[in-house]
């Protein structure tokens, strides 16, 4: 009887330490894993790209502003990520907005730019940069088109769907006109690094719900509704 309790005694401690020790071997691993999620390296350039700086041909883009108001508010940041979680961060000259280095990428045809709600971004980069981007995505036109089964389509809504990460957008309002805080700036990186991820999930609902080519046609008309916006034509042009 002594015997026998002794192999239960240990068969439910052998048990329970190889639980214990397998429950702390994964909270290590998947705190590795958010670790390395979080390792982001992002840089901060004044205002413009460094000469030297070599960027892939598929990069993700956002902006910062001080309002909405395209006439009332100024253009302060333009943040660029290659999908490798990174973040090159500029901070654009207010009085004279000479960015050649950040102008060309942005003008390059043979460079792809994913954008989220690209039709505001381009709004205040063609008043105040006064240039056409070239070779424009947007992950908000996708998901509308793509996720009919939801009427939520903002960034932190999609980073959560796709990436299971769920970001704060406390920042959004912030000044960003000023000296930028860590929290300011690790708030830009999120707006760029998951947006490469964002595409391509949302690019395969698209093939596979034939609905590719009707966003391919769909995103062309960005250009033109930016116009749209800038002549004060913000309302729905197709409504009676």
């Amino acid at each position: 009887q002594l015997l026998y309790s002794y192999f239960v005694l240990a068969f439910l401690l052998n048990f329970f330490l190889s639980d214990l020790l397998h429950r702390k071997l994964e909270f290590l691993f998947v705190s590795y894993i958010y670790f390395i999620k979080m390792n982001i390296d992002i840089k901060l350039h004044k205002e413009d790209l460094p000469d030297q700086l070599s960027l892939s041909d598929n990069i993700a883009v956002d902006c910062e502003f001080m309002g909405l108001n395209v006439e009332r508010d100024a253009l302060c940041l333009v943040q660029i990520s290659t999908g490798n979680n990174d973040a090159h961060i500029v901070k654009l000259n207010r009085d004279t907005y000479d960015a050649p280095n950040l102008k060309k990428i942005l003008e390059d045809k043979n460079v792809k730019k994913i954008f989220h709600y690209a039709r505001a971004d381009l709004l205040f980069i063609k008043k105040n940069l006064k240039i056409n981007v070239e070779n424009v995505d947007c992950t908000k036109l996708m998901s509308k088109i793509a996720r009919s089964y939801s009427d939520k389509h903002g960034l932190k809504d999609l980073i959560k769907e796709f990436t299971g990460n769920d970001i704060s957008k406390n920042l959004q309002s912030s000044d960003f006109g000023g000296d930028l805080t860590d929290k300011q700036l690790k708030y830009c990186a999120n707006d760029v690094i998951y947006l490469h991820k964002i595409y391509d999930s949302l690019k395969k609902i698209l093939v596979r719900e034939k609905r590719d080519k009707l966003y391919d046609s769909s995103v062309k008309f960005v250009g033109t509704r930016v116009d749209l916006d800038l002549a004060s034509f913000t309302s729905d042009i197709w409504s009676h």
